[in-house]
């Protein structure tokens, strides 16, 4: 048996590890598309680094682009087996695959506008929303906390992970040659203290686990605080500035936390009076399906319920659907607040926004996640005095912040409760995924000071053999 790691390694994005097994059968845990990798990225997302029609299952861990965007050109290029994920997964996954699919379709085409303008060859994009569509016709729901066979000699069992809703950690429980052994893939590790969501779960002994890092050096702040700092800045910018605030965030998670933030200060009498808008279709969609799935909610948010039928709802939000109605906003005078994706602003709505409010000082661009340093986020939050923004550069003129504790990553103490259940003595290796090497090296100090003895942070399309 062996695992190979053709994405999330050595990087926070485009997860891919593949498990070969000596009968042949291939087991894929995430099928993630690359993000913010500058010029890199798209040529990251045309090469797998395996034959997809090799691939026999693919387990989901969540629905996050970065872990399932490629799954439509895993079809494509001629997958035909089965994706196993949560019912939250698969009813998020269906969302946002075919978002994801539109806004190639529409990025692609903004772009062969530019290009054939300048005689240059044009572009097509990754896959299409009809390959969307075939893709999610492989999607099937399986419960948490049960064991559920994918193969004669193969079992999975998923634990929530409390990152966003539906998220799990993946177990394999694998048969070779009379020989049993034990995978845990994290997926992505949330916090034990999140606003909406519950804790993650303990999880079966294993043998070798691939855990995420992304925040392996990094103690969050405390959560409630950041509500505090978020109201300041819509107060400072919208009320003190005269400004418009943008909130680059992902439409699954980040985007139903703010919301949640926001009702929460509204019903607290904190919230200032300003238009809210969401411009995200997609958001409108992920938070239907976040409202559908209340078993997911910790007891702070169960008990809220009971006074308030909607925790994502308040007075001044507004929901943008249309491009014309997100055009619209750019001629706003008025200050308001437009949450948009995506969260590292690297595609969407929200990189015209910040283009069109980026030349202003009364404005500011507020950074509330993860973002690749790469990325047009990562390179606002470095401080960046120009940037390019569809090949056109523009000076940085508005103020930029960040909130750095709005995370659905947990940070390193989070990580190592995580593993608490595991006696470090029984598991023969631990794989570092799903972060910069920088961070991960920092990471695999500590876990060895846990008593975890083989700790290996792979590169990107290496290989591993198992037992």
């Amino acid at each position: 048996m062996k695992i190979a790691f053709h994405g999330a390694a050595r990087t926070v994005t485009g997860s891919k590890h593949l498990i070969s097994l000596t009968n042949g059968k291939r087991i894929l845990l995430d099928c993630g598309m690359f993000q913010g990798m500058g010029r890199e990225t798209d040529a990251m997302n045309e090469e797998f680094g395996f034959d997809a029609a090799s691939v026999t299952h693919v387990i989901l861990s969540h629905a996050h682009i970065d872990h399932s965007g490629l799954i439509p050109l895993l079809v494509k290029r001629g997958f035909k087996g089965t994706i196993y994920c949560t019912p939250a997964t698969k009813d998020l996954t269906e969302i946002l695959l075919l978002d994801s699919a539109k806004i190639q379709e529409d990025d692609t085409k903004f772009t062969n506008k530019k290009l054939r303008k300048e005689g240059k060859p044009e572009i097509t994009p990754l896959y299409t929303i009809d390959d969307a569509k075939k893709s999610i016709n492989a999607l099937k729901k399986v419960n948490y906390n049960t064991w559920f066979q994918v193969d004669d000699n193969v079992e999975v069992y998923f634990t929530d992970a409390g990152h966003i809703i539906g998220s799990a950690a993946v177990h394999l429980r694998i048969t070779e040659n009379g020989k049993t052994t034990q995978i845990t893939f994290s997926g992505d590790i949330g916090r034990y203290n999140d606003a909406i969501l519950r804790s993650p779960d303990v999880f079966p002994q294993a043998d070798y686990i691939l855990m995420e890092s992304t925040y392996g050096s990094t103690l969050h702040a405390e959560a409630a605080p950041s509500d505090d700092l978020l109201i300041k800045y819509i107060h400072d910018t919208c009320k003190v500035k005269k400004g418009k605030l943008i909130i680059p965030a992902f439409s699954v998670g980040r985007t139903q936390e703010l919301l949640y933030a926001l009702n929460r200060a509204e019903l607290d009498g904190k919230l200032p009076k300003v238009d809210i808008f969401v411009d995200s279709p997609l958001s409108r969609e992920a938070t239907d399906v976040v409202r559908h799935h209340p078993e997911t909610f910790n007891k702070t948010v169960k008990k809220l319920l009971e006074r308030d039928d909607d925790p994502f709802d308040f007075p001044g939000l507004h929901y943008i659907s249309t491009v014309d109605e997100s055009k619209a906003l750019n001629f706003r005078e008025a200050p308001c607040v437009i949450i948009s994706a995506s969260g590292m602003a690297e595609a969407g709505r929200v990189k015209h926004h910040i283009a069109n409010n980026i030349n202003d000082s009364r404005n500011t661009i507020l950074i509330v996640g993860y973002c690749e340093p790469q990325s047009l986020g990562g390179r606002l939050m470095r401080g960046a005095k120009e940037v390019s923004i569809y090949g056109t550069r523009y000076e940085v003129r508005a103020d930029v912040g960040v909130i750095r504790s709005m995370s659905a990553h947990g940070d390193y103490e989070d990580l190592s409760q995580w593993l608490s259940c595991q006696d470090p003595r029984e598991v023969k290796k631990l794989f570092l995924v799903h972060g910069e090497y920088e961070v991960q090296t920092i990471f695999r100090n500590w876990l060895l000071k846990k008593g975890f003895q083989d700790i290996e942070i792979p590169e990107r399309h290496s290989e591993v053999g198992l037992g």
